[in-house]
């Protein structure tokens, strides 16, 4: 049973919108497509996930703090007898593991080693289970879930699976009887309860109202090239259609997001769109899904 489902992330989401609308720093870039490609792998063990049967609590994407240490988990798989915690990677192409780093043989780019991260966590979450008096087993692993990654000098007993492996292990959970009962409720409740939704080490990019190239883009190639025709959006690049509504809602929710402290009007929503659309068209929509403030011309929403 899911109970805490997975989205992006606030880190994820600013970087997104701006790596559409500005030009950012090649380690900038990189770290925005890390972030994509990760979020993009956690996604895809969700889907095996579904298969999991008997009775299981799947929590997904916690940010925890004990002692004073934070520390994420991908995925946590609550069962009879054990605590699952498992770390999901998205690696492509030939690595291999020197001490505490994951190098790429294409690249000669180094991570840092999983392995190494995934004990700090194990740690921290055992932790956390003893000053909640709780006493349940945890096994951690490290899944590297892109089929087309190959992992050289690792040594046989390192707590990860391999692509060739994932479906073994959902095979072998579903395999294990497991029946839940309260006290696993109970654990799983307040782990949820604990999560932290800011993580205080999210370093951004410093950017302006100014920098960010107006106007709507495709919501799934990011191109500016897009037509109207019909109440939708077509993305010339990729053909994707979109509702016009739909897409003010999402460039509007985009602005709340990047300018927190920018009033949200009928004209700062059309200047943001910068698309040939007339102002009530906007309004409509802002009126439709969003509570307005103030009168006429000095109407806000939030």
């Amino acid at each position: 049973m899911l109970l805490k489902g997975r989205s992006e992330s606030y880190e994820l989401l600013i970087m997104r919108f701006l790596n559409a609308r500005m030009e950012l720093a090649e380690e900038e870039k990189w770290h925005y497509l890390s972030l994509e490609k990760g979020y993009e792998g956690e996604v895809k063990f969700d889907l095996l996930a579904e298969s999991l049967q008997e009775e299981r609590y799947i929590i997904n994407d916690l940010f925890l703090k004990v002692n004073n240490s934070y520390f994420q988990i991908d995925s946590l798989i609550i069962s009879q007898g054990v605590i699952h915690l498992l770390d999901v990677k998205n690696f492509q192409g030939d690595f291999y593991l020197e001490s505490d780093k994951l190098i790429s043989v294409k690249t000669d780019r180094e991570y840092k080693n999983p392995v190494v991260q995934l004990k700090r966590s194990s740690s921290l979450l055992r932790q956390l289970l003893q000053t909640l008096k709780l006493n349940y087993l945890v096994e951690a692993s490290v899944i590297f879930i892109n089929p087309e990654f190959t992992l050289f000098r690792a040594p046989m007993d390192l707590p990860i699976i391999l692509p060739t492996q994932v479906n073994r292990f959902i095979n072998d959970l579903n395999k294990t009887p497991s029946k839940l009962n309260d006290g696993h409720k109970k654990l799983a409740q307040k782990l949820i309860s604990l999560h932290q939704t800011k993580n205080p080490f999210t370093i951004l990019p410093k950017y302006i109202y100014e920098q960010q190239k107006k106007g709507v883009y495709c919501k799934i190639c990011m191109s500016f090239e897009v037509s109207i025709k019909n109440n939708e959006f077509i993305c010339e690049k990729c053909g994707c259609h979109e509702k016009i509504e739909e897409a003010i809602l999402r460039h509007t929710k985009e602005l709340m997001l990047l300018f927190p402290d920018r009033k949200i009007t009928t004209q700062s929503i059309y200047e943001w769109c910068n698309v040939d659309l007339n102002r009530r068209t906007f309004s409509r929509a802002l009126k439709k899904h969003f509570t307005a403030f103030g009168v006429t011309s000095d109407t806000y929403y939030k």
